[in-house]
């Protein structure tokens, strides 16, 4: 049975918890920081408000902490931007990826180069007010490896919110043990964090390995914030792309599928079969049809492509698997002392 617990704190700010002196479970006396992990994707514009509110929150939880804002090739200028807050405050720290590789391996790499005991992610256009860290702290602080920021409402467009919960449950049919609530605004005890970096798969979903690592995880609901600049860079495309892949990497499900229909069209091609063979010996038929014999051809002929085309997914993944690139490759760092790396 998951372990889940719900706190409401919906419209309403959170309360300050200073943690900074704090002993136990959280141990920031033991570890310097609580590390804020930002993958940032043509975001130039919302990254100065972004750290504002960041410093600001922080201020109330923690004096012991670091930023990672994680530059994922957006084109942009984002890259200066950070440069410029890590000239302004010694507690940010800019990764720059080599390209584009998607937000859940710049999260990855975040995590990866992360000196926290514990570890916060969250998006880079102000839609996870920083407000609630605290919030997630005091959760934490219960005893729970993970904590995930919820939201009963979400500013996003009708058609996102839809297709999201149509994903949602989609999700939940084919991962048994994921998560049943679920953000990229989260905050990760150090060492279920660090598990994720021992996942070898070209098509990474943080959340599922995290409902893989722990089933230990509270929650507590936030209000979603808005966008300030821009719209959000997840088209159709792109969350149909990222739902197709988490099918194929997480689950089975899509094969048992092509299962179950090939036994299904086995079972009425021979049941028409036989009916066919009864009517021909009763003399029920007496000349062949053609629009029968070629609509038996289209439909049997399609669900084959259907069920080659399902097994070539795999197949595919099974090949990119196969070819040990990595997850990830960091360009540059504002770090002085690092060099690029690749991940494990």
């Amino acid at each position: 049975m998951k372990s889940h617990v719900d706190t409401t704190r919906t419209g309403e700010a959170p309360i300050p918890v200073d943690v900074s002196g704090a002993h136990g479970e959280l141990g920031f006396d033991d570890v310097p920081y609580l590390s804020v992990v930002v993958p940032v994707y043509r975001s130039e514009t919302t990254l100065p408000e972004l750290h504002r509110r960041l410093t600001e929150a922080l201020r109330h939880v923690t004096d012991r902490y670091e930023i990672l804002f994680i530059e994922d090739s957006g084109g942009d200028r984002s890259w200066e931007v950070i440069e410029r807050l890590c000239g302004e405050d010694t507690r940010v720290r800019g990764i720059q990826l080599s390209r584009n590789f998607g937000q859940h391996a710049a999260t990855i790499c975040g995590i990866v180069r992360a000196s926290g005991d514990w570890i916060l992610t969250l998006d880079d256009d102000l839609e996870h007010p920083p407000e609630y860290i605290s919030a997630l702290v005091a959760k934490a602080k219960e005893g729970f490896e993970l904590v995930y920021a919820v939201y009963p409402e979400r500013s996003h467009t009708g058609w996102r919110n839809w297709t999201s919960s149509l994903g949602r449950w989609m999700f939940r049919v084919a991962i048994p043990n994921l998560n049943y609530d679920y953000s990229s605004y989260r905050l990760i005890r150090r060492n279920t964090a660090k598990a994720l970096a021992e996942f070898d798969s070209p098509f990474p979903f943080v959340d599922g390995y995290l409902a893989w690592v722990t089933n230990h995880y509270g929650t507590v609901r936030v209000d979603h914030g808005q966008r300030l600049h821009g719209a959000s860079n997840y088209n159709f495309r792109k969350l149909f792309t990222h739902t197709i892949n988490i099918f194929v990497t997480f689950s089975d499900l899509p094969l048992r599928f092509a299962t179950w229909i090939g036994l299904g069209a086995f079972f009425v091609g021979g049941i028409a079969l036989l009916a066919i063979i009864f009517a021909r010996v009763l003399g029920g038929i007496s000349v062949s049809g053609y629009a029968s014999v070629m609509a038996g051809i289209v439909a049997f002929g399609g669900l084959q492509l259907l069920i080659l085309g399902i097994f070539g997914e795999y197949l595919g993944r099974m090949n990119f698997k196969s070819s040990k690139k990595p997850l990830f490759l960091v360009s540059r760092t504002t770090d002085r002392s690092s060099r690029p790396i690749r991940a494990a």
